[in-house]
């Protein structure tokens, strides 16, 4: 409940005692296993990110050996997402725009999930063998970053990948 009540509402916005309510447990019971809501947010990026590698896992799984499909893959699995009716945008990029310049454990585990997935991102394009791979993992990265900013959310997912294709395209 807390996971779908911060994804939905924001974590500011959620306060413990909320969570106490929605869930019906005691408060006892929430503070026995989460001492703080610091806490509490770090097992909801625990939770989301198992989900994340575990989705991001077998898109690239399914997409082959060639760097240049899993790149593609990469971006459609997250593009899939947006289609969600219940798609809010990345829990670690909301928490970073929630907190900006924070310094607690859900504020690193945010960021820190952010500079792996850009290393997948920047390794996938040095192995499709293009002579600029940085410049290549940078419009990726921007790709992703836009779907995750856009408003226009099915136009959006239904491009991106074509758009990564073109990068690709332009960067050989």
């Amino acid at each position: 409940m807390a996971t779908a009540l911060f994804y939905t509402e924001g974590i500011r916005a959620v306060g413990m005692s909320r969570i106490i309510g929605e869930v019906g447990c005691g408060k006892n019971l929430l503070y026995g296993h989460f001492p703080s809501k610091t806490d509490l947010v770090a097992a909801y990026l625990d939770r989301f990110r198992e989900w994340r590698d575990r989705a991001e896992t077998a898109a690239l799984r399914e997409a082959g050996d060639d760097p240049a499909d899993r790149l593609v893959a990469l971006v459609e699995e997250i593009a899939g997402r947006l289609r969600r009716p219940d798609f809010r945008g990345c829990p670690f990029r909301n928490l970073l725009t929630e907190f900006p310049g924070g310094d607690d454990q859900p504020e690193r585990m945010a960021r820190e999930y952010l500079e792996q997935t850009r290393e997948l991102v920047g390794r996938l394009a040095r192995e499709t063998g293009v002579a600029d791979a940085e410049g290549l993992a940078d419009r990726v990265w921007l790709i992703i970053d836009g779907l995750y900013a856009s408003g226009f959310r099915e136009r959006a997912a239904d491009i991106a990948p074509e758009m990564v294709r073109e990068a690709i395209a332009a960067a050989r």
